[in-house]
């Protein structure tokens, strides 16, 4: 029956499922299955596949990981530097927020330096040795 323009096609479709494959070929169902037909079925285990064993390396290698004992800190300014701060600040009689402003940072950052809490950055105290008129040592 052709396609005319208008009508509709009563043709039936027929659709069918795929073919199992991967791992669902290889369930125990399936494998059964093909037994009772008569199919070759070739099966092999894989060694160590599916469980949480072996790799005995990496376990020796977080046991080492464990027993580590080294402290790892970042750098803070140290208390030499955070007087030399304090000191030419007051010097020039600006507050931390004139000073946080000359150098276009926040007031926040010159806190941390002057209380010892920053990470020194070489950008941000090269601004502040320019701006206090004052060689900053680290």
């Amino acid at each position: 029956m052709s396609m005319l323009p208008g009508r509709q096609d009563w043709e039936p479709v027929v659709i069918r499922k795929k073919a199992p494959s991967g791992s669902s070929q290889k369930d125990a169902s399936a494998v059964n299955a093909a037994r009772r037909a008569g199919m070759a079925v070739d099966t092999t285990k894989k060694y160590g596949a599916g469980t949480n064993k072996g790799g005995g390396a990496a376990g020796a290698k977080a046991a080492k990981l464990e027993a580590e004992t080294e402290d790892f800190k970042h750098e803070k300014v140290s208390s030499n530097l955070k007087t030399q701060i304090v000191q030419a600040r007051t010097a020039k009689k600006m507050t931390q927020a004139q000073l946080a402003q000359q150098i276009n940072e926040k007031p926040q950052v010159i806190q941390e330096y002057e209380q010892g809490k920053a990470i020194p950055n070489p950008q941000i105290l090269s601004k502040m040795s320019r701006v206090l008129g004052v060689h900053l040592k680290k």
